[in-house]
């Protein structure tokens, strides 16, 4: 399944793959060859990069990965809404699934949206100085959590389909950013964490852990 977020970028492709095509077929030239396969080959790079596949989320209890990548950073953190916490930070490459998913169902407390740089996602630096938006969640139980997405280098673009006071079930489609960035995970200092550093995750279907 193709993600909704590719098709702003898809349709167009596809519309120039077509366009250029009919042309070569009428006018051939070497050019246009070359363009036309270079156009074909970022169609298909495109259409894997927003494969979006259903995964089924798991009956068993425990805080969901909001996203796909690897665990490059397990810290703690003074948060201004957490005040001491943990962050988990989850690098995506350009060939990991970007669309996020709602850990565990609760309440969308607050939403921030914070311009900033476009360092490389996997720069540890990138969770404070990059382009991100950060949402703060409490669950059913009252235990808050904040999911942020962050811009990289090439990621360009965050959406996020979070708003205040709305409520939000287990595997809910939270957002899309398009292209290799970084979404970071703050946490009470006290969760229980079933991750370890260098670890792949799996958006939707990875326990990070348990709330104490």
């Amino acid at each position: 399944m193709i993600a909704p977020e590719g098709k702003i970028i898809l349709i167009p492709l596809l519309l120039l793959v077509l366009a250029g095509t009919g042309i070569q077929a009428y006018y051939p030239s070497e050019g246009l060859k070359w363009f036309n396969l270079a156009l074909a080959v970022l169609t298909l790079f495109s259409l894997y990069f927003f494969r979006d596949p259903q995964r089924i989320t798991p009956a068993k209890e425990g805080f969901l990965s909001p996203a796909d990548g690897k665990i490059v950073q397990i810290i703690d953190v003074e948060d201004e809404e957490m005040g001491s916490a943990r962050q988990i930070s989850i690098f995506l490459s350009l060939f990991n699934i970007h669309s996020q998913r709602v850990p565990i169902s609760g309440k969308v407390i607050s939403k921030q949206y914070n311009p900033g740089n476009f360092l490389i996602a996997f720069n540890h630096k990138a969770s404070m100085d990059n382009e991100h938006t950060a949402v703060l969640f409490e669950t059913e139980n009252g235990k808050r959590y904040k999911i942020k997405q962050i811009a990289g280098f090439i990621a360009r673009r965050i959406l996020n389909y979070m708003e205040p006071e709305n409520l939000v079930q287990r595997g809910q489609r939270l957002g899309f950013i398009r292209f290799g960035s970084r979404v970071d995970i703050i946490l009470p200092r006290d969760f229980q964490i079933d991750v370890s550093l260098g670890d792949m995750v799996q958006g939707n279907k990875t326990i990070i852990g348990q709330f104490q």
